[in-house]
């Protein structure tokens, strides 16, 4: 069973940055399209930004110009690089496969921006 583990979050303050990493637990990790989720408190879970097996990103557009995915598929890891943090960023950050596959779903990371 495949395993995916967020880390990198915490407290900021608005204007900071943060570079959460998630680790998936083998190679099948660069055979998948992954993306960053994230959900904020009493809110659905959003895609925020996914990059494709060959590397092409889609950021979404409350976040585009200030967050940026990539991957390294020799050390399985799926990074999101958030700049120009805002409060209104403030969620627990989740990675997945796109489109996310429930048993995959793992801890999540929390960002807190403060103002």
């Amino acid at each position: 069973q495949g395993q995916l583990v967020e880390s990198g979050g915490g407290l900021v303050q608005a204007g900071g940055s943060l570079r959460l990493s998630c680790a998936a637990s083998g190679r099948w990790f660069s055979a998948y399209n992954m993306g960053w989720y994230r959900q904020a408190a009493g809110k659905q879970r959003v895609l925020v930004a996914s990059i494709t097996t060959r590397g092409d990103t889609n950021i979404a557009d409350s976040v585009k110009g200030r967050f940026t995915i990539s991957r390294d598929n020799a050390n399985n890891t799926l990074y999101l690089h958030m700049n120009s943090l805002d409060p209104e960023d403030t969620a627990a950050y989740y990675c997945n496969f796109v489109p996310a596959q429930r048993g995959l779903w793992g801890q999540g990371t929390q960002v807190t921006v403060s103002s």
